[in-house]
Parts: structure tokens; sequence; C-alpha cells
């Protein structure tokens, strides 16, 4: 009966150091699953728990184009910091202009006198009146000229100067614009009867305000082939149209 007792004992004891050792066991190996059993028994815990599925959202953005690597070895990050500098350039205002002040008008130019310098004088025949020239003068300056009183006219080695016809005088002196031109009229040998000379040369000196000669040189214009003057012979004052010349 005392063997059996301690048989019993001794086999007890072995029942219990296994059990321990099962125990020991258990608890190492089921760590983990003790934890998860400990956050799965209670709702709270449950949420507490959400940070795995966080994880994975964090791994589902890595994967995503904007941070994943370029061929050539630079972040996404970059090349989007990069693009958007681009934007930028292409909507800047564009640069405006210095506006350059506008020169101030030129002042008038004062009128000057019509002289052989500033016009070119013409002499052609006309068909009417009969025994006529008509002298024309056109203004080559680049101001305004007055042309005064009538031409002094010198035939070829005539003394004298051609009378002027008085009754022509215009009402104001004729003023002539760059480009425009006055007219006198020549008549050759006034009343019939009278001697009567061959032109081929014609001096016309300017007048000046005075009504004296200016002190610049003549024109020498070339007469006409056939053309005889007599001392009863007259020239017209500057007119502003050949019509007017022409009626005398």
């Amino acid at each position: 009966m005392r063997t059996n007792r301690i048989r019993t004992t001794v086999l007890a004891a072995t029942a219990l150091v296994a059990a321990l050792s099962l125990t020991a066991c258990s608890g190492d190996d089921g760590s983990g699953s003790g934890s998860g059993s400990g956050s799965g028994s209670g709702s709270d815990n449950g949420k507490a728990g959400a940070p795995a599925p966080a994880a994975n959202t964090a791994g589902h953005h890595s994967a995503s184009p904007s941070a994943a690597p370029q061929k050539d070895g630079t972040d996404a990050e970059t090349d989007t910091d990069s693009g958007a500098d681009a934007p930028a350039a292409t909507t800047a205002p564009p640069a405006k202009s210095k506006a350059r002040p506008k020169p101030a008008p030129a002042a008038p130019k004062t009128p000057v006198t019509c002289v052989g310098e500033n016009t070119r004088l013409t002499v052609t025949k006309v068909s009417r009146p009969v025994n006529h020239l008509l002298l024309t003068l056109t203004n080559t300056g680049s101001r305004t000229c007055y042309a005064y009183h009538a031409p002094k006219l010198r035939f070829d080695e005539a003394q004298a100067v051609f009378q002027v016809l008085d009754d022509s005088r215009p009402q104001a002196v004729v003023t002539l614009d760059p480009g425009e031109s006055a007219y006198a009229a020549i008549g050759l040998t006034g009343e019939p009867g009278g001697k009567t000379y061959k032109g081929t040369h014609l001096a016309v000196h300017f007048s000046a305000r005075d009504n004296s000669s200016t002190n610049t040189a003549p024109a020498e214009l070339t007469l006409p082939a056939g053309t005889y003057w007599s001392d009863s012979g007259y020239v017209t004052y500057w007119q502003s149209e050949m019509d007017d010349a022409l009626v005398y």
C-alpha cells in the first residue's frame, strides 16, 4: 500500500510538471494570439486597433505616380515642383514699353521774299492774246514767299527796264506757299506803230517790299524764237491766277 501511494504521488508530480511545461510553452508561442484575443474582446479595443488599415492606405499612396521614383533617379515631387514654375512664366504680364515723348511741333517759318534762289521762273509764248509772253514763277523753297509788285524786265542790251502796267495792280500781295505759282503777262509791242526789236534774252529782276530791286542775281531766260518787242510794251503785276494775268 505504501508503495502504491509513493507511485501515485510520483505520477501526480510528473503530471503536474508536464502540465506546467505545456502551459509555459503555450504562453511563449501564443503571445501574439493573446494580444489579438485581448484586442478583439471589446468593440472599443477593436476601434483602437484601426491603425492597421492606415498602414495599408500609406502603402497605397506610396505606390501612386506622385511618389514613384522616376527613371532618371529623381523623385516625382521634384518634377512636380519644377512643373509648377512653368505657368508662372507664361502668365507673367508683358513688360510695358516706355512711351517716347512726342516732339514739339515746329514753329512756323517766317515768309520770305520770292527771289531767284527760292523760285523757278519760266517764259512761254501764248496764242491769246497775240504778241504776249507769260512769266510763271513757282516757289521751290521750304518757306512761303511773297511775290512783291511786278517783275523788272530787261531785254537783251536795253538800257531801261520794261514799263509796268499799273492797271494790273492786285488788291493784295501775292503769297506763294511751297509749290504754288504766280503769273505775269508781257505785252511785247503795246501800241501799234512803234519800233520793234528782235529779242533773244531776258533778265528778270525781283522786287522787294518797297518796290526796289532785291540784292539778288536776276533770273536769266532765253526768249522763244521769233520774239519781237517795242518800247511801248509792258509787263503786269504778279497775279495769283494765269487768266488774271492774260486779261491785259
